[in-house]
C-alpha cells in the first residue's frame, strides 16, 4: 500500500504551520510575532502588512492552538478538496484570511493569528455539502444556530480568542457554500 499526498493544500497548509510552530517555539526565531499576526492599525505604507492580512492563518501560539485547528482542518478539508478542486479551495482558505485580516485591523485593537477562521469556513462549507438548487439543506441550518450560538455566548467571555474571525470565517464558508456550488 502506497502513501499518498490525497489533498495538496490542506496538507501543505498543515505542514507550512507546523513548521513555523518548530521554528518560533524550538529554534526561536519569532517569525509568528513578525510575519504570521496581523496586527491593527493597518500601516498602508509597510509592505509586510498586506502580506500579514494573509499570512496569520500559518501562526500558532503552541502545540495546543495548532492542534484544536488542524484536527478539524484535517478532517474536514481532504473531502471539501475533493469536492471543490484544490484551486477552489486555496481561493477559499485566502479569501476568508483576507476579510478577517483586514476587518480585524479596521475593527479591534488586538492582533490575530491562527486558522480558526479558515475552520469555521470549512465547517459551514462541508454542512453545504449535499445541497440542491432551490433547498437549504437542515444540516446547514443546525449547523449555523449551534455555531452561530456558541460563538455568541463565547464572546461575552475573556479568552484570547477571536469569536469574531470565527464568524467570519463561518460566513464565508456559507457564502461560498450557497453561490460556489
Amino acid at each position: 500500500m502506497k502513501i499518498q499526498y490525497n489533498s495538496p493544500v490542506i496538507l501543505t497548509y498543515t505542514l507550512i504551520c507546523i513548521a513555523v510552530l518548530i521554528i518560533n517555539n524550538y529554534i526561536g526565531l519569532p517569525v509568528t510575532k513578525y510575519m504570521f499576526t496581523v496586527y491593527p492599525p493597518f500601516n498602508f505604507l509597510n509592505p509586510i502588512d498586506y502580506i500579514r492580512l494573509v499570512s496569520h492563518i500559518i501562526g500558532h501560539v503552541n502545540w495546543a492552538h495548532l492542534l484544536s485547528n488542524f484536527s478539524m482542518i484535517l478532517l474536514i478539508g481532504p473531502l471539501l478538496e475533493e469536492k471543490y478542486g484544490s484551486r477552489k479551495l486555496l481561493e477559499m482558505i485566502l479569501i476568508t484570511a483576507f476579510i478577517t485580516g483586514v476587518l480585524n485591523s479596521l475593527l479591534f485593537s488586538t492582533g490575530l493569528l491562527g486558522a480558526s477562521g479558515v475552520v469555521f469556513m470549512l465547517i459551514l462549507l462541508g454542512s453545504f455539502s449535499n445541497i440542491k438548487a432551490g433547498h437549504i439543506p437542515l444540516t446547514f441550518i443546525i449547523v449555523a444556530l449551534l455555531f452561530l450560538g456558541s460563538e455568541i455566548i463565547k464572546g461575552f467571555s475573556s479568552d484570547n480568542i477571536s469569536q469574531f474571525a470565527h464568524l467570519i470565517g463561518g460566513g464565508v464558508g456559507a457564502v461560498y457554500g450557497y453561490y460556489r456550488i
